[in-house]
């Protein structure tokens, strides 16, 4: 009994004790559910509406976005990038290109006049030694085949004119630097850059691969025209945003002084190099046809040497030792090279007078007239006093037509 007793005290004791421990326990906080709005993802595109006016109901939209007028102005600044580009490689092209032909004219005469000479040396020996056998026959043999040798190196010579075509690609190299200087100065000098614009640097570089092409197979300038003709390297000229005379530094006086520039370079200097290229181009066609001749005579008296006759080997002697002399002189002293030179400073007088003569003037009045002063090498006073002796003689020359008349 006093066992059940104590059992039952123990129980309610402990029952006691678990609801003070639930008495005090922390009552649990109540759950919120927050929604927070999703980030759009990438397949969601936001689009930006043009800004538009409503104006009593009409809806006057922009004409055109300022992003693509900078897309527009980006696409022709890469357009010009990349005719500088190609006009950078052709610069290193045409420098390489003109190294190697001015190799090759060196090389070339130095190799044709050493097998003449060689030849006629044996040719010499092989008649004075006219009965001596087969090592006569076989000397007059060897000199035959060099002389026919240097006869179709004299006559490939003639055609391609190596040290002309070295001088075409110096001309080349310094015609595309200047063109690279003119676009980067361009590109530097001006924000907007216009379709127009890269179409005509095209052309230009168009052009002067047209004047100055690199291939000599189908594309090679002739070398021998029938008449002297002055080099052409720019595209037709083609003004466009005429300018007024007093708003770009040009005024009547500066406009009658380009004037008399150009009837005084058209008619005393352009004629003068006309006259020259055409000695050049006269001697050079004489000497290019004389060199594989005199060889060509050599080679054929070779053949005959060693006979009764002993005319056959003093024709061989004669003709080689001339025809080392005039490789010399055409070759050496370059003659083709000359030709080239003067053909291209008429082409600059060319270009010179149609510049002068142009409507449209696109340069500053004093900025023009210095850059022709000093590519006539002469200095501002005297490009005046030179344009003055023009006019007054013009003038002399009309009273006295008048007088006559």
């Amino acid at each position: 009994m006093a066992s059940l007793q104590v059992s039952r005290l123990l129980l309610s004791s402990s029952s006691s004790c678990m609801r003070a421990k639930a008495a005090v326990s922390i009552p649990k906080l109540p759950k919120f559910n927050v929604s927070v709005p999703k980030i759009p993802t990438k397949k969601q595109t936001l689009s930006v509406k043009e800004p538009s006016f409503a104006l009593d109901g009409f809806v006057e939209s922009l004409p055109l976005s300022l992003k693509q007028r900078r897309d527009s102005d980006s696409i022709q600044r890469a357009r010009l990038y990349a005719v500088l580009e190609a006009v950078m490689d052709r610069i290193e092209m045409h420098k390489n290109i003109g190294d190697q032909r001015n190799n090759w004219n060196s090389l070339l005469l130095n190799s044709v006049n050493m097998i003449t000479l060689t030849a006629a040396l044996m040719a010499g020996v092989a008649s004075v030694n006219g009965h001596g056998g087969d090592s006569v026959t076989a000397v007059k043999i060897a000199s035959t085949v060099l002389l026919s040798s240097a006869t179709s190196i004299s006559a490939l010579m003639s055609k391609i004119q190596p040290s002309q075509l070295a001088e075409e690609q110096r001309n080349a190299t310094r015609l595309f630097k200047k063109l690279r200087t003119e676009l980067e100065m361009f590109l530097r000098e001006n924000e907007e850059i216009y379709e127009e614009d890269v179409k005509e640097a095209i052309q230009r570089v168009l052009a002067l691969d047209k004047a100055y092409p690199l291939p000599l197979i189908g594309t090679m300038l002739e070398k021998f025209p029938e008449e002297f003709k002055p080099a052409t390297w720019w595209p037709e000229n083609k003004q466009r945003n005429p300018k007024t005379s007093l708003a770009d530094g040009w005024s009547q006086e500066l406009e009658m002084e380009m004037r008399e520039v150009a009837h005084v370079v058209k008619s005393r200097d352009a004629e003068e190099y006309e006259k020259l290229g055409n000695v050049a181009l006269k001697l050079n066609r004489f000497l290019a046809i004389s060199g594989p001749v005199l060889t060509g005579v050599s080679a054929v008296s070779s053949v005959f040497i060693g006979q009764d006759s002993g005319l056959a080997g003093i024709l061989a002697i004669t003709c080689a030792s001339l025809a080392a002399v005039v490789n010399t002189l055409e070759h050496g002293g370059q003659v083709g090279m000359v030709f080239e030179m003067y053909r291209n400073s008429a082409g600059f007088f060319s270009l010179l007078e149609e510049t002068l003569n142009s409507t449209g003037k696109r340069e500053h009045g004093q900025v023009f007239e210095t850059k022709v002063a000093l590519k006539l090498g002469r200095s501002l006073s005297e490009l005046r006093d030179l344009a003055k002796k023009s006019e007054i003689s013009q003038v002399k020359a009309n009273e006295f037509a008048s007088k006559l008349f």
